[in-house]
């Protein structure tokens, strides 16, 4: 189930747009970093973005951290887009900058996740995301908090976003020319996502501990991973032409 409540004038506003995401966390190799940055703001994310149903993509970076120092979010229309013909096609036929930088992703951890709620307006400065790993029957209790949730969140001084979504893995485990080119990365499992958009880093990792108490509050956690990165290049499909 999907919620917003947050609406001016009867209308909607979504940090995220459309009902579904793709999260991906990963290392490029020292050696490729410099390529890397080129390669996916000049010719990976729009072809990303002229994908039928893929709606915004945002790539961001925490330079300090030695674990997963990058992050990529692409915003979809539905969870469908994520495993349509048209993306299939793309990720089966990678161009030839895109054959060379496969090999150069480290620590990789994706998946597809269905939007159970998203509460904001506009984009920050920084986001956090926080990967959960839950108790058995954790997935219901997540789907039915999730909008009291994401409104908490938001509220927090110096976040202007809250999103969740369940993990749908099986969306992304299809093979496909693209994932036998990094076929040494590894990609985690995890149940669910919370991304928190934030007015910078300072504002976020301030809010964090508020962010992470509202969570084990509500929800039965087994385990959790968490991140602050910095936006470094935002995206949306009508900019692509």
């Amino acid at each position: 189930m999907f919620i917003s409540e947050n609406k001016i004038n009867g209308r909607e506003l979504m940090a995220l747009k459309g009902r579904a995401f793709m999260a991906v966390w990963h290392d490029i190799a020292e050696a490729g970093e410099a390529e890397y940055n080129n390669w996916h703001t000049r010719q990976h994310m729009p072809e990303r973005l002229g994908v039928p149903g893929f709606l915004a993509g945002r790539r961001a970076v925490d330079w300090n951290l030695k674990h997963q120092r990058w992050f990529t979010l692409y915003e979809t229309k539905t969870l469908e887009v994520l495993s349509s013909d048209d993306y299939r096609a793309r990720l089966n036929n990678p161009t030839k900058w895109t054959t060379r930088n496969q090999p150069n992703f480290l620590n990789f951890a994706r998946s597809a996740c269905i939007t159970s709620a998203s509460t904001g307006r506009g984009i920050g400065g920084a986001l956090a995301t926080i990967r959960l790993d839950l108790e058995p029957g954790g997935l219901t209790d997540f789907e039915a908090q999730a909008g009291k949730l994401a409104h908490r969140i938001a509220a927090l001084d110096g976040v202007v976003g809250a999103h969740l979504g369940v993990a749908a893995p099986d969306t992304t485990r299809v093979k496909t020319r693209e994932t036998e080119l990094r076929a040494d990365t590894g990609e985690d499992i995890f149940d669910a996502v919370v991304l928190v958009d934030g007015v910078g880093r300072r504002e976020l990792e301030a809010a964090m501990p508020a962010i992470k108490a509202a969570l084990q509050d509500t929800l039965k956690i087994a385990s959790e991973q968490s991140a602050v990165y910095d936006l470094a290049y935002l995206l949306a499909a009508e900019d692509v032409t």
